[in-house]
């Protein structure tokens, strides 16, 4: 029985590494595509140069008041960029801690109940990983350019791109509303960044 949830853990776990695989090579081909197709888009500007300072730490960035009360902004030329940078550095990092979590898992050597709690925090990794991808890909749906979630056990930060227009309180109240639904976080545990 225990040896057929181990399995299940891991055939979870290589199925969202697979997924993730899949989804990189399918938002590189998707730059490519764009890429190519620059000169047939007219009034489109293509970056040229890139930022060499972190957008979050720019003090010129306007701020917006978001829910819970907080003010909170990202400022930069290249939102695309930030977005795509900021996937890249989470799954990066969840990477990294579930390999460490596997490890202590399969260490034949340690006690039942650190086999436990691994086991425990790959099942809440996987779990943050499906509930970032599906208010992600809700905020995307409700007409927003860009967004990316990072969850932790008691909060939410989500960074949300709309063509340069400022969030209005309206926009603020239906992220906050996909975020509640998907997390049942409360609105004073959300944090919603708007991207310039």
């Amino acid at each position: 029985m225990k040896l057929w949830k181990r399995n299940a853990v891991v055939a979870a776990i290589i199925l969202f590494v697979c997924a993730a695989v899949y989804l990189n090579w399918s938002y590189s081909q998707e730059g490519m595509e764009t890429a190519t197709d620059m000169g047939k888009v007219l009034g489109e500007a293509a970056l040229v140069g890139g930022q060499a300072e972190d957008p979050l730490l720019s003090e010129t960035a306007p701020v917006t008041t978001v829910a819970g009360g907080e003010e909170a902004s990202v400022s930069g030329e290249s939102s695309g960029s930030y977005f795509d940078s900021a996937r890249l550095n989470r799954q990066q990092a969840r990477d990294s801690a579930l390999s460490l979590l596997q490890e202590a898992a399969a260490d034949e050597k340690a006690d039942q109940a650190s086999i436990d709690q691994a086991n425990e925090a790959i099942q809440s990794m996987a779990a943050f990983t499906l509930a970032e991808a599906n208010i992600e890909n809700l905020v995307t749906a409700k007409g927003y350019t860009d967004c990316v979630a990072f969850l932790s056990e008691d909060s939410i930060s989500v960074v949300v791109s709309n063509n340069a227009q400022p969030l209005s309180q309206t926009d603020t109240a239906k992220i906050s509303e996909i975020v509640m639904e998907e997390t049942g976080l409360a609105a004073s545990q959300i944090k919603i960044i708007e991207a310039n």
